[in-house]
């Protein structure tokens, strides 16, 4: 509002203070001291030269916008002068509490196309992490399907030819198909496309300078090949003495036992959600011993699983420990290298299991080739889609497909067996399940907790505040259009 005068008072009259604030701390002269000068300053009058000279200066708006142009000469007066403690945000209240109006249609259009960028930036951020998780869907259904299928038609094979080392050879040697399979795809996708040597001397480096030798061979290939064979063939051994849901459930301890050897072995990061998960996990074995009784066959079977899952995760932490990561064309280039050991160096155990009996083949013409090729079909497809499908979606997506293969083989096994679902089998089940959902939170789920929290109870400390400035702006609206019949 400024400083204003009444009319028809003295030259040297006083000046009366209208729309001033005090400083909450300290009491400032009364500018009645300085009205002379004020009234001078009143009819001060800019050329247009400087105007435009200083267009952009706030003294010159100030000077000829306010109410006889003094709301600004006061401010610049007590700011340059520095009269008692003055602050300039203490002056400026008078625009801040100014209703404000309605956005012009400028603004409003600004507004508008501003949202509409933000709306389309958002719909471009969104887009690839909807098509990330669309495919992640695909994933996770296409592991379960491989996971649950394969061990189904292991339990039905087993019934016409009873032999699990062999089945686990047979489906090992398909292996051999990884890089071929990578190089066709490498040949559709690349830009630059290599010839098959070229690609796979730049992936043999995986294995050191030298390359692919005979001493990498045996040191860095063998051992894998022996630990993959006995993750394979533990497991089909016990599909044999306990059901298919049982043996399902219990091979998702590997995610424990992984945790554990990587604590010790790899010195990683300790994490007090994934010994509750190992504790939960082993209390899920104990217990799934217990679901049938003692029994020996019982024991035997979730002993193999147990087994297996052991020495799945000894070879991933081994694989970290020893070779580290690996790209696309290396992971396909080891697995099939995994592949030909197996053709080498296992092929004569099935020979002299045969031979000896141990396994019994029966005729060659009531081989079930069908089942044993289907088999193999489904583990490759396994293996692939959970080696490579980190290239389309997310990891803790892909190993969500094996948890969600234990109900589909338990309601295969409720209508073509005569298994129980005792209490004990179903608390077991679920507590297994729930450690190894627990052991796919990542590092930092603590600090995504906290700060998800901190959100919530942000936005609902604002709500309330929001709800009572809309209704003090109403009533104020409503008081300002009430009409004044004062005369």
């Amino acid at each position: 509002m400024g400083i204003r005068e009444f009319p028809g008072g003295a030259p040297g009259g006083k000046g009366i203070a209208i729309g001033m604030r005090r400083s909450p701390d300290v009491s400032p002269r009364r500018l009645s001291d300085i009205s002379p000068q004020l009234r001078q300053l009143k009819y001060l009058v800019v050329d247009e030269a400087i105007k435009e000279d200083l267009k952009w200066s706030r003294s010159v708006e100030d000077l000829t916008g306010g109410p006889a142009g003094l709301t600004s000469i006061e401010e610049r007066i007590l700011r340059i002068t520095g009269y008692y403690g003055y602050q300039p945000w203490a002056a400026s209240y008078k625009r801040e509490e100014r209703p404000r109006d309605g956005p012009g249609p400028a603004e409003a259009s600004a507004a508008g196309a501003e949202a509409g960028r933000a709306g389309r930036r958002c719909c471009r951020c969104s887009g690839p992490r909807l098509r990330k998780l669309s495919w992640g869907l695909a994933v996770v259904l296409c592991v379960c399907a491989c996971w649950a299928g394969s061990t189904q038609l292991a339990k039905v094979t087993f019934r016409t030819f009873d032999a699990p080392f062999t089945l686990t050879w047979f489906a090992t040697t398909w292996n051999c198909l990884f890089f071929p399979l990578y190089y066709v795809g490498h040949v559709c996708k690349a830009t630059e496309r290599q010839s098959v040597r070229q690609r796979y001397r730049e992936c043999c480096r995986f294995f050191g300078d030298n390359g692919l030798t005979l001493k990498v061979f045996f040191t860095k290939a063998a051992p894998f090949g022996v630990l993959w064979t006995l993750t394979n063939y533990l497991y089909l051994h016990a599909i044999k003495k306990i059901n298919t849901t049982d043996a399902s459930v219990l091979f998702c301890c590997n995610k424990a036992f992984v945790f554990l050897l990587s604590w010790i072995v790899l010195r990683d990061r300790f994490m007090g959600v994934r010994i509750v998960a190992a504790i939960l996990a082993i209390a899920g074995i104990v217990m799934m011993t217990y679901a049938d009784g003692f029994h020996s066959h019982t024991v035997m079977g979730i002993a193999l699983v147990v087994g297996s899952a052991s020495m799945s995760a000894l070879y991933k932490v081994l694989f970290k420990l020893l070779l580290g990561g690996a790209k696309f064309g290396e992971a396909a280039l080891f697995l099939s290298v995994l592949g030909v050991f197996n053709v080498l160096f296992i092929t004569c155990i099935p020979v002299i299991l045969f031979f000896t009996k141990v396994e019994d083949w029966g005729p060659f013409s009531h081989i079930p080739w069908g089942s044993l090729c289907g088999f193999s079909v489904l583990l490759l497809t396994f293996n692939i889609v959970l080696n490579f499908g980190i290239a389309v979606t997310y990891p803790t997506l892909m190993s969500l497909g094996i948890v969600l293969s234990v109900p589909v083989n338990a309601v295969v096994d409720h209508y073509t067996t005569e298994i129980a679902f005792n209490g004990v089998r179903v608390i077991a089940i679920i507590i297994i399940g729930l450690g190894f959902l627990l052991l796919l939170l990542p590092e930092e789920w603590d600090v995504w907790l906290i700060k998800l929290l901190t959100r919530l109870k942000v936005r609902k400390k604002e709500e309330p505040v929001e709800g009572g400035a809309d209704l003090g702006a109403g009533a104020q609206s409503r008081r300002r259009a009430r009409p004044s019949f004062a005369r």
